[in-house]
């Protein structure tokens, strides 16, 4: 008689319970419900005041949020219940991101100072759909960043295989190219969708005299009244994003700084080019050299700074007739003069101008003349980018240049981790407009000319206490089994700054097994020596003890624009998209 094996497979169903409102949710109602079972719009009032810091709540205030929370739980109002709250309603309230976020939705700043009083939400090759190298080229990522509220975009521009047409790509890589004239027309199409202040195309420029003449007509035909043109060659000041609004504004080094810079490095790369054999070693080669090609392309301005001089005093003539030429377009000039770091790190009293690093360049400039960077920035925009060996679209951390007061730290969108998402957090500030004013102190100078040092440790400035209570939504937003197929998911939140170095750390939650919904209720603090420029990192992750932890959300929010007091924050995922339902129950207090 043979034998014969059974198997059998099967899931763990199991159910999922709606949390209780935590400790501090139902003394808080019980004090200001007056220990009764319903919260009025009054005895609400009140708590907005107290708790949440809302000086200027209102009882229409109070009333609106009711109703709000009435009409989303619950299909049948009797009289009593219209104009108050349960606890479960409460609760509702608190825990809702639409009603109670945790900053605020407005641009609230200051928009009246110079451009570069401000840092600005900045993209790196715009165009590329992923990595450096052999990504496709297309206009769908600069819509996408421009949705998200990027403010300044940048195009490689390059001469087409039959040199009569411009195109747009990474150069020497096996990028493919999409053309100049319809990533223009996307720009224009989408460029106020989220933000109404000014857009900055950031050009780098390989091309002839004939093709800058053409993309001169393409940019004049395209924005035509959007144009933004300077009234003189070189600006002694920057215009203002308040002024700026719904204005497009271009901004690369003058051309015949270029051609001047191209014809050495004709020169130069004439014999060895008969021997280059273009296979995807040989790009991938080029590719590392990209950095050394982008700070080539900018670098020596002596004769575009006599060119200031000479016409600084007088107005651009706009009255001959015909299309503007190329360099009448730069608003913001580009270049970098010869000599070190210290002579391009120059100050000068009657123009400004913009100056690009590399991410290595950045940390050196940094680490030897940190605080003459400082100065630099508070008149003149400083452009930081990633190091050309980045081929995945990976990026570094931001914090380094806006501890410098960098306007453009540039990043590639189209990649995600750490570093973007710091980015994102960066710019919800101020409404999400994309333009943020820096902290006075990086754009004023202290007692005895000095500037702000980020290496010198300050006295704390402000303590901020952070109490996690609870988390929800990954049931309605993950499938049963998506951290662990029989059973549910062990969550820990880890909380932390990212600032200035004596800011910086990191902490975290202890795990809570076995729960869709869970309470942690667990309490940290930060001291803070320079609150202006620190951003709270928030990540969730669920516990596995075979293999990495799972990643199951995460926000970066700004400290500067926290909302004291009990608030639901949003988690996003790694890509810094929004999920539906999965949010955090937190407490933030200032003391």
């Amino acid at each position: 008689m043979g034998s014969y094996r059974m198997c059998v497979c099967f899931t763990r169903k199991y159910r999922i319970t709606e949390a209780e409102p935590p400790s501090d949710v139902k003394e808080a109602f019980k004090k200001y419900s007056e220990g009764g079972t319903h919260m009025s719009a009054e005895q609400l009032r009140r708590f907005l005041v107290e708790i949440q810091a809302e000086a200027a709540a209102t009882v229409e205030d109070a009333e609106r949020i009711v109703e709000q929370v009435q009409h989303r739980r619950h299909h049948h109002i009797t009289k009593f219940r219209k104009h108050s709250l349960t606890l479960e309603d409460f609760h509702h309230y608190l825990f809702c991101v639409d009603i109670n976020p945790p900053i605020l939705d407005q641009v609230y700043q200051d928009m009246a100072a110079p451009l570069s009083h401000y840092f600005i939400y900045t993209g790196h090759n715009s165009y590329l759909t992923g990595n450096q190298l052999s990504s496709d080229c297309s206009d769908v990522p600069i819509i996408k960043a421009l949705h998200r509220g990027v403010r300044v975009v940048e195009l490689d521009i390059w001469p087409n295989s039959s040199k009569d047409d411009v195109h747009v790509l990474h150069g020497r890589t096996l990028t493919t190219p999409v053309e100049l004239l319809k990533c223009l027309k996307s720009i224009k199409e989408h460029a106020f969708v989220a933000s109404p202040y000014p857009v900055i195309i950031t050009l780098e420029d390989h091309l002839t005299p004939d093709l800058q003449a053409k993309v001169a007509q393409m940019v004049t035909e395209t924005f035509m009244d959007m144009l933004f043109y300077p009234e003189s060659e070189c600006l002694d000041e920057f215009p203002s994003p308040e002024e700026m609004k719904y204005r497009i504004i271009i901004s690369t080094k003058p051309p015949k700084e270029y051609l001047q810079t191209k014809t050495i490095k004709e020169t130069e790369d004439n014999g060895s080019k008969k021997r280059r054999d273009f296979d995807e070693i040989s790009r991938r080669k080029e590719a590392l050299d990209h950095e050394q090609e982008e700070e080539d392309s900018e670098s020596d301005t002596s004769e575009h700074n006599r060119d200031c001089e000479e016409n600084n005093s007088s107005k651009i003539d706009r009255s001959i007739s015909g299309p503007p030429g190329y360099k009448s377009l730069i608003a913001i000039h580009a270049g970098k003069p010869k000599g070190g770091l210290k002579e391009q790190l120059k100050v000068e009293i009657d123009k400004v101008r913009r100056l690009s690093l590399s991410e290595q360049a950045l940390e050196r400039a940094t680490t030897f003349h940190g605080t003459q960077v400082v100065r630099f920035t508070q008149k003149n925009f400083l452009r930081v980018y990633p190091k050309g060996t980045r081929f995945d679209s990976s990026n570094y951390k931001p914090l380094i240049g806006w501890m410098h007061g960098a306007q453009m730290v540039a990043l590639n969108m189209q990649g995600y981790g750490k570093s973007l998402w710091l980015m994102h957090g960066m710019f919800r500030s101020n409404g999400g407009c994309g333009y943020v004013k820096k902290p006075d102190f990086l754009i004023n100078k202290g007692p005895d000319d000095q500037v702000f040092d980020p290496k010198v440790k300050l006295p704390v400035k402000k303590t901020l206490k952070v109490k996690v209570y609870m988390g929800d939504g990954w049931h309605l937003d993950f499938k049963q089994t998506h951290f662990d197929l029989y059973s549910p998911p062990d969550f820990y939140t880890r909380v932390g700054i990212a600032g200035v170095p004596a800011d910086e750390t990191m902490k975290k939650t202890k795990k809570k097994e076995d729960d869709w919904t869970p309470v942690w209720e667990e309490e940290f603090t930060f001291p803070l020596t320079v609150p202006e420029l620190a951003l709270l990192r928030i990540e969730v992750n669920e516990y596995d003890m075979s293999e990495k932890d799972d990643f199951a959300g995460q926000t970066c929010l700004p400290v500067s624009e926290l909302k004291p007091g009990i608030r639901a924050v949003p988690l996003f995922d790694r890509k810094g998209d929004k999920y539906n339902s999965i949010r955090l129950l937190m407490r933030f207090q200032f003391v």
